[in-house]
């Protein structure tokens, strides 16, 4: 081999390299910004990869909204449930015993 091209391989080889290494680590970013922000990723041709439209994945986002409003709607009595108790608690006894016997009386 020519000293010369071997000279000029060595100066051009690493430069590829680095060119090469910032054009993958952009693009890693550039996916996981995307990933991170909810954009769709694209193919190499521009199609969406995720989300796929079909009649599965509608079916699980509509299961899965069901489920979110029956939790939100059992967060909600938990809330009221916690508001009773803190009341319970900070108030005094007194007002707690009258309140207790109040309730006894209406039972029975």
């Amino acid at each position: 081999m020519n000293p010369d091209i071997f000279m000029l391989m060595r100066s051009i080889v690493p430069l590829v390299a680095v060119v090469t290494g910032i054009g993958v680590g952009g693009w890693v970013f550039t996916t996981w910004l995307r990933i991170k922000h909810g954009y769709p990723l694209d193919g190499a041709w521009g199609q969406a990869i995720y989300p796929k439209k079909n009649e599965e994945v509608i079916e699980r986002m509509k299961l899965m909204s069901s489920e979110n409003a029956q939790l939100r709607a059992e967060l909600g009595s938990i809330k009221d449930r916690l508001a009773t108790v803190e009341r319970i608690v900070t108030d005094d006894s007194h007002r707690l015993t009258q309140e207790i016997d109040s309730l006894r009386v209406s039972k029975n």
